[in-house]
C-alpha cells in the first residue's frame, strides 16, 4: 500500500454535547464540528497545554477545532462560550483525536 492512499482530505464531524447536567441548563443537546484530521501545530498545541495551565492555550486549541456546520470558528475574537461547554467541548475534542 502506498501511504498517498491514506492520505485524505479532512471532513467535518459532528459531536455532540449531551452531558445530563449541560442539556439541564441550556435546554438541549449542544452540536458543534471539528474536522476529522488535523494539522500536526494542534496536536502539539494539545500535548503542551495538557502540561500547562494557560488558559489562552485552550482558548487557541478551540477556536481551532470547536466549528459549526460550515467549516468556521463558533470561537472569534467578539464571541465566547460560557466556561462549562468550552470545558466539555475540550473534553470531546480530545476523546475524538484519541480515536
Amino acid at each position: 500500500m502506498q501511504l498517498s492512499e491514506l492520505s485524505k482530505k479532512p471532513q467535518l464531524t459532528k459531536l455532540t454535547i449531551d452531558k445530563p447536567e449541560l442539556v439541564e441548563k441550556y435546554g438541549e443537546e449542544l452540536d458543534f464540528f471539528m474536522y476529522d484530521r488535523q494539522p500536526l501545530h494542534v496536536f502539539s498545541k494539545i500535548a503542551k497545554s495538557s502540561k500547562s495551565e494557560d488558559i489562552a492555550e485552550y482558548l487557541e486549541i478551540l477556536k481551532d477545532t470547536v466549528l459549526n456546520e460550515a467549516g468556521e470558528p463558533v470561537m472569534t475574537e467578539e464571541n465566547i462560550l460560557p466556561l462549562d461547554l468550552m470545558t466539555e467541548a475540550m473534553a470531546l475534542i480530545g476523546a475524538q483525536m484519541g480515536k
